[in-house]
């Protein structure tokens, strides 16, 4: 994230609401964001571990980073009871500041700003997985804002000729269909886990704490993005896949304390420590790449903080281009 002329002498006008982070910035555009601090040199080895602390109703998340340009803070509650009152799951706030003084530039939606980042990591893990002008066959787990959101981020990477959503509400999975087909996806429809069998690309964007599909079903060759949880002792996807699959994630270290989805299949013996692959900036720079086209691969993310600043950055800039 280098030095850029932005004046920064003062803070926003106003918070960046939800629709305006949707105005600023789109999917493709949050992808450059990670792709460019990535091939900068960002080593997400080295970011701040992530702060959760049980509360009455959920938990809060604290997730600090910083470059010598600019800092930032998301404050993040998740309410596993909200989406019973019509309210979101994930709620909170991004503060994002100036690198060398610490002075507030600009307060961000810290649900939307989720939304967007979450998606874009995946869809930069997939455009160096997957092989580009190959259209895609689609799966879908889910069917909340991530879904959405994932979809729209998978479009903006790749081809998809077909999808296939997989919800427990079959209602907003209809719906989901159907706003996949306003997106130009020719086939669209609802399904079950069965699908991920035809699929090229599978994407896990649920709460659930168990696996979703059987990962013998996986297609060699195909790959499969698992972003829904951050706790050890929670996954999307079995152990049969990560013992197939050439694993994939944003960090290591950040893997081995928070991935459960790779850390159960260790503790039950399916697999060794070492068998991750690489990490995203490796892929994005060509020092790690995809195995052979018999391999499955497995992204698996837990969602990082220099990639809610990453993202916050470039909506503050395309904010302050609208202002001037």
């Amino acid at each position: 994230m280098s030095p850029d002329p932005i004046r920064r002498d003062a803070v926003l006008g106003n918070p960046l609401d939800a629709p305006a982070v949707a105005r600023l910035l789109t999917p493709g555009g949050a992808v450059e964001a990670l792709a460019e601090v990535l091939r900068e040199g960002l080593d997400p080895e080295d970011c701040p571990p992530r702060t959760a602390v049980p509360v009455p109703a959920g938990e809060l998340l604290l997730m600090p980073a910083a470059s010598a340009s600019w800092a930032g803070v998301k404050v993040a509650g998740v309410a596993p009871g909200n989406p019973a009152l019509g309210l979101p799951r994930i709620t909170g706030s991004y503060l994002l500041l100036d690198g060398p003084t610490l002075r507030p530039l600009a307060v961000i939606d810290g649900a939307a700003l989720t939304s967007l980042r979450t998606p874009a990591v995946s869809a930069l893990a997939i455009r160096h997985l997957t092989a580009p002008g190959r259209p895609s066959r689609l799966v879908l787990f889910g069917s909340g804002p991530q879904a959405y959101g994932h979809l729209e981020a998978v479009l903006a990477v790749r081809e998809v000729t077909e999808a296939v959503v997989v919800g427990r509400d079959q209602e907003r999975a209809a719906r989901l269909v159907a706003h996949a087909r306003d997106l130009g996806v020719p086939k669209a429809r609802t399904g079950g886990a069965e699908d991920v069998a035809e699929a090229d690309l599978v994407v896990c964007c649920t709460t659930a704490r168990t696996p979703l599909f059987d990962g013998r079903l996986v297609a060699p060759g195909a790959t499969v993005v698992a972003v829904g949880s951050h706790e050890p002792d929670a996954r999307e996807t079995d152990s049969a896949l990560v013992r197939r699959a050439a694993v994939y994630v944003e960090s290591r270290a950040v893997a081995a304390r928070e991935a459960g989805d790779l850390l159960i299949p260790e503790a039950e013996g399916a697999v060794g420590p070492g068998h991750i692959a690489g990490n995203l900036a490796e892929l994005v720079t060509g020092r790690a790449a995809p195995p052979d086209k018999e391999t499955p691969r497995l992204f698996k993310s837990v969602g990082m903080a220099w990639e809610d600043l990453a993202v916050a950055v470039a909506l503050y800039r395309a904010a302050s281009d609208g202002e001037t």
